[in-house]
């Protein structure tokens, strides 16, 4: 994969980073697939780097500046291109793959899966967690997850197969007004015919359980990939064999979930309790 000529450089921080990054490789006289031998990466690799497909990542990145001799210049363009992703940095890498996925199964033991969050509810749940952050961040943070939610819409992109502890739709995040909302919200998403959600109830929990955020992300011509979250910190891990692993876990939480109608009737029940609230 080359870097397209006519892509414009200035577009956005991530066609900057990769037209850096191939000016520079051209300049040390080096293909695509000698300079990932040099950076322990594919050659194709490289070239989603330089076509703006991936974002940028920084361990890479040092590894570049060390290659070239350029000090910290491909990690300060790193920075910049994750930033402008307007979301935590520790996901920006998940996240830029969501809209690649052909399917998304999340499992959510605390919260709403962000892809199914109202506006509301993501800023109580990140002004209760992030109580230090500036507000133009949490505002920044906030403009991230709506966007990424656009991709519900566009019937291209991926399905969504979700499972949803009882206890994170129970949870009063910004009282009760909010979680009306959100669960109405839930109400409407369900019924859609691209988006699965399944509630896990308390009584099911004994059954299957997974201990953190989860969300798998298949795709059509790339091997899949897990993406796990816990406080202020995730992971993307690639792994087949870990991968599998969480799989055959996640089915089992599905199979003792409730059923998508018997879902949507005990979401329609917890909106009706913060309804009379």
């Amino acid at each position: 994969m080359t870097a397209s000529k006519d892509r414009d450089p200035y577009a956005n921080p991530r066609a900057f980073y990769g037209s850096e990054l191939a000016r520079l490789r051209d300049a040390a006289g080096l293909s695509q697939e000698q300079l990932g031998a040099r950076a322990f990466c594919s050659g194709s690799y490289i070239g989603q780097f330089e076509s703006a497909i991936r974002v940028p990542q920084l361990e890479l990145s040092k590894r570049f500046d060390e290659i070239f001799g350029t000090g910290e210049h491909m990690q300060r363009l790193c920075r910049l291109a994750r930033q402008a992703k307007c979301v935590a940095d520790y996901a920006v890498d998940a996240v830029d793959l969501e809209p690649k996925a052909k399917s998304i199964t999340a499992y959510s033991p605390v919260l709403v899966p962000g892809l199914l969050q109202t506006a509301n509810y993501t800023h109580a749940i990140t002004c209760a967690a992030q109580p230090f952050v500036a507000k133009a961040t949490v505002d920044r943070w906030m403009g991230g997850r709506m966007e990424r939610q656009k991709i519900l819409r566009d019937p291209s992109h991926p399905v969504l197969s979700t499972v949803v502890c009882e206890s994170a739709l129970r949870a009063h995040i910004g009282g009760p007004a909010v979680m009306r909302q959100q669960t109405g919200h839930l109400i409407e998403m369900a019924q859609r015919s691209r988006v699965v959600v399944q509630v896990l109830p308390f009584t099911a929990m004994a059954e299957a359980f997974m201990d953190s955020f989860v969300t798998l992300m298949d795709f059509c011509d790339s091997p899949p990939v897990l993406y796990t979250e816990w406080a202020r910190s995730g992971r993307l891990i690639e792994e087949r064999d870990v991968v599998d692993h969480n799989r055959r876990l996640f089915d089992l939480v599905r199979a003792a979930a409730l059923s998508r109608a018997a879902s949507l009737d005990f979401l329609r029940t917890v909106h009706d309790e913060f309804a009379a609230k």
